[in-house]
């Protein structure tokens, strides 16, 4: 099993209709699994962007 390695969390909200019913909605972050230095890590897709580009 991969480890998490990042601090993001589902953002959590409401879906509004145009009569206003509000249902609830949630956002999840986009977790890549990568192998680091041979370990399998879960990062997001923006941290795994930005380690990309400092080791480019």
């Amino acid at each position: 099993m991969a480890k998490k390695m990042t601090n993001k969390k589902p953002l959590s909200g409401n879906t509004r209709s145009k009569a206003l019913n509000a249902t609830k909605k949630m956002q999840k972050p986009n977790l890549q699994v990568v192998t680091i230095n041979g370990k399998k890590v879960r990062i997001s897709a923006r941290e795994l962007r930005t380690i990309d580009k400092q080791t480019a």
